[in-house]
This record gives C-alpha cells, sequence and structure tokens, in this order.
C-alpha cells in the first residue's frame, strides 16, 4: 500500500500550535512540547497504516484517535490523512463541537 500524505487543516495546525506554545510557557522549556510533538508524530503514523484502526464519530467520516490527554479528529482517503483537528480533552467539549461543525 503507498504511503499516505498527512494533511493538517488550517484549524488543526493552529490548535497545535496554541497547545504547543501553552506547554512551553507554562514549563518555561521545550522538553514536554518536543516529546508530545514525537509523540503526535508517532501517532500520525500508526493512524497512516491503517486509519480505520480507531473509533468513528458522530460526525460523517470522522475518526478519533486518542493519545493522553488529546485528541486527533480526522478523515481519511486512499492516498491522505486530512487532521481536522488537534483537542486537549481537559478543554470545554462545547468549544470541541463549534469546531468540528464548521
Amino acid at each position: 500500500m503507498a504511503k499516505r500524505t498527512v494533511v493538517w487543516t488550517e484549524t488543526a495546525a493552529r490548535q497545535r500550535r496554541e497547545i504547543l506554545k501553552y506547554w512551553v510557557n507554562r514549563n518555561g522549556t521545550t522538553t514536554y512540547a518536543e516529546k508530545l510533538i514525537e509523540l503526535i508524530s508517532e501517532q500520525i503514523k500508526v493512524i497512516s497504516v491503517n486509519p480505520k484502526l480507531f473509533k468513528k464519530t458522530d460526525f460523517p467520516n470522522t475518526h478519533v484517535s486518542v493519545l493522553g490527554h488529546f485528541s486527533i479528529f480526522y478523515k481519511y482517503t486512499k492516498s491522505s490523512i486530512i487532521i481536522t483537528a488537534f483537542w486537549d480533552n481537559r478543554q470545554d467539549p462545547k468549544k470541541l463541537l463549534e469546531i468540528i461543525k464548521k
């Protein structure tokens, strides 16, 4: 099987940046943010190989992969994985619903 291209939507990329920035500011170091980047990368590799592995959501063609306190929401085609949201599960879930509905 050919490798799928990973595409981050503007919303998902912004969410990831904000979360990483929060942890750098909170901890005063990039150590945790770098660890989180590595975990995200590894999880996306797993998603790319087997996108059906993770739970389907109530939203059309959308799956979610939980990574500790974070969730990666994505859609997939034969050639790509589209990351639609990167979410810190400790936030108000109503905010996530507003983002995903867009």
